[in-house]
């Protein structure tokens, strides 16, 4: 349950090797977050980053293991997470992978399916609670799909669309969900990768996670100037768009 003045107390984070769910919680934590559930499909792996959160002031710091694409698993593995913690004021779904033009059916397992299918589990329960935050990690790669990614950008287009709707379908039971649309993040997944233009960190993303929460945002972009650009590029005709070196 959040506290007096509205800060989240308890977190779990769907991905909890990601750098930026790791930042988030660690900015959670440093706004009085004192319960932070780390899962993973390999929770050993978690093991450095529960140390840093057990060190920022978190009082409670566990890690459990987790599977994105095991379907099957997901209302169980919620159910008894959130029977072991009490209410949970918030669940990030911090989960990606970048995949391959080769293997699309690994990359919308991950990214859209699995994404999709663990909300599900936590929406119910959290309605359940009558309060609750779900925030996406999306991508502004899903806000038009580009040549460049578009394996990648259409998995996130596809979880973008379903958590807005799934916000919608959840306005009045005191649950809502953040979308997420952070630009080109410097994080292990993208080693390797060009950085762009208006390139970000895991902890600015984490930084920007936490004031949208404060706001109550429904969508937070990060950088914020990628608003107008992905608003603009969504108007491009598609011919024009096609030649563009996106």
């Amino acid at each position: 349950m959040k506290d007096a003045l509205g800060a989240v107390q308890s977190v779990l984070v769907l991905g909890g090797t990601s750098e930026i769910g790791v930042a988030t919680a660690r900015a959670l934590v440093r706004g009085r977050a004192r319960t932070v559930v780390l899962a993973a499909r390999d929770p050993e792996a978690c093991s450095g980053a529960a140390a840093e959160l057990r060190a920022d002031g978190a009082d409670r710091v566990t890690t459990e293991r987790f599977d994105a694409t095991d379907y099957a698993s997901h209302p169980s593995f919620i159910d008894a997470a959130f029977s072991k913690y009490g209410d949970i004021d918030l669940v990030l779904v911090a989960f990606g992978v970048l995949g391959d033009e080769d293997d699309p059916v690994s990359v919308f397992e991950v990214n859209t399916v699995g994404a999709a299918s663990v909300m599900t589990a936590v929406a119910r329960r959290m309605t359940g609670q009558g309060h609750g935050t779900i925030v996406l990690l999306s991508s502004v790669a899903g806000e038009r799909v580009r040549k460049s990614n578009f394996m990648y950008g259409a998995s996130k287009a596809g979880v973008d669309g379903f958590a807005q709707g799934l916000g919608d379908s959840l306005a009045g039971t005191g649950v809502s969900v953040m979308v997420v649309r952070p630009g080109f993040v410097k994080t292990k997944m993208t080693a390797g990768l060009d950085p762009v233009p208006v390139s970000t960190t895991p902890e600015a993303v984490a930084d920007a996670i936490v004031r949208g929460l404060a706001r109550g945002s429904d969508t937070v972009w990060v950088p914020g100037l990628l608003r107008g650009v992905m608003s603009a590029l969504r108007h491009v005709p598609r011919p024009l768009f096609r030649r563009l070196p996106l």
